[in-house]
């Protein structure tokens, strides 16, 4: 999950969620569109922290192919304030020793795990059992095997399951996916993608290793791994990478507070990335061998914006909760399979590169990394 940058809330709590969401009656690049008229998928969010409450929630009242249909959290008072302003049914609502029982509920369709990453294997795996699709935010999992786990259960119970990868669907992103999977500037030479902001509360879960799985890096660094993969479409071959000196030891007792990679990918380009707990960083840029193209900002809440060697890229601005939620919904709606990069094995992805990143700081050696 995507932790509380105050420079986002603020933002956030000035234009109102409202502000970001896409017109009701026109696509993202402001095409006219008829409103879908059928069913709508019932999402039950599992964890109403921030990031359910400030923007899941209200990016459900904007879809057209989800709504929200139940909650599940371990605090009554959360549960009849949800109940309250969102009108959901006391059946719909659960806590964490009754949740199994969400498998006889029709109302729900998608259980989305927005809860501390260690926790993410155990309700995806119960999601699956109950017979529910999921949506699980990233990162997936603390390791490859719980990854695996994850998928292997929703193979079994034939439901799908996808990971919260909402740039996948926001339009800036999708350009410089476009701009340099099709080379528009030439082979990519070089690329930088980081992220990192000044985290809060020492006590948070964040900082602990157990419930976390790690730092920044399992955070927001996940961030710069996917923007260098997406850019140029393909898989690293190497990886080197450095922890920083601790400045405050006492409050990073159990995680990293910065860290450095740097990929080597088959075509030839390299990208140098950081991420860090101490200071805010927010860019993807490319530079190719005719131009260049970035964003700045590129990973958070929105609106990003981007530039190229010839000008401005010019992209609506959406709620990215509201497009990934309807996009994968969807293709639930029409009996498809979600596409390869949002799914578990994507996700799987991304931790096996987290791990090697990981092991490639404390080492001191260049990873080679498989195919």
């Amino acid at each position: 999950m995507q932790p509380t940058y105050l420079s986002r809330r603020n933002f956030l709590a000035g234009l109102g969620v409202s502000a970001l969401t896409l017109p009701a009656l026109t696509d993202v690049f402001g095409n006219p569109i008829r409103p879908h008229q059928g069913r709508k998928l019932g999402i039950a969010l599992v964890g109403l922290g921030y990031y359910s409450k400030n923007l899941l929630a209200p990016a459900l009242q904007q879809t057209q192919y989800c709504r929200l249909a139940g909650i599940v959290t371990g605090t009554p008072a959360k549960a009849e304030e949800w109940k309250q302003k969102y009108n959901i049914p006391q059946a719909n609502i659960y806590d964490y020793k009754t949740f199994d029982r969400i498998a006889d509920n029709k109302d729900i369709d998608v259980v989305y795990v927005v809860l501390p990453n260690s926790m993410h294997e155990e309700y995806v795996v119960r999601a699956a059992k109950a017979g529910k699709h999921v949506i699980c935010e990233k990162p997936m999992a603390i390791t490859v095997k719980e990854c695996q786990n994850m998928i292997d259960a929703c193979k079994k119970a034939n439901k799908q399951l996808a990971i919260g990868y909402r740039l996948h669907y926001e339009p800036f992103t999708k350009e410089v996916m476009r701009l340099g999977q099709e080379k528009v500037f030439g082979p990519i030479k070089f690329i930088e993608s980081s992220d990192g902001f000044r985290i809060g509360d020492p006590s948070q879960w964040r900082m602990k290793k157990a419930m976390a799985g790690g730092g920044p890096l399992m955070d927001v660094g996940i961030y710069a791994v996917q923007g260098a993969r997406y850019v140029t479409g393909e898989e690293p071959i190497s990886v080197t990478a450095q922890f920083s000196p601790k400045t405050e030891p006492d409050k990073f007792k159990e995680v990293e507070e910065t860290m450095f990679w740097q990929f080597q990918f088959p075509s030839g380009a390299v990208s140098n990335s950081t991420t860090s707990y101490t200071a805010g960083i927010e860019r993807l840029r490319a530079s190719c061998e005719k131009g260049w193209f970035e964003l700045s900002p590129a990973f958070g809440y929105g609106p990003l914006k981007g530039m190229t060697s010839k000008g401005p890229i010019e992209q609506p601005v959406v709620n990215h909760q509201a497009m990934h939620m309807d996009g994968v919904c969807k293709e639930l709606l029409d009996g498809k399979q979600l596409p390869d990069h949002v799914t578990g094995e994507e996700g799987l992805r991304d931790i096996r590169l987290l791990q090697a990143i990981y092991q490639a700081a404390e080492t001191g050696r260049k990873i080679t990394l498989k195919a």
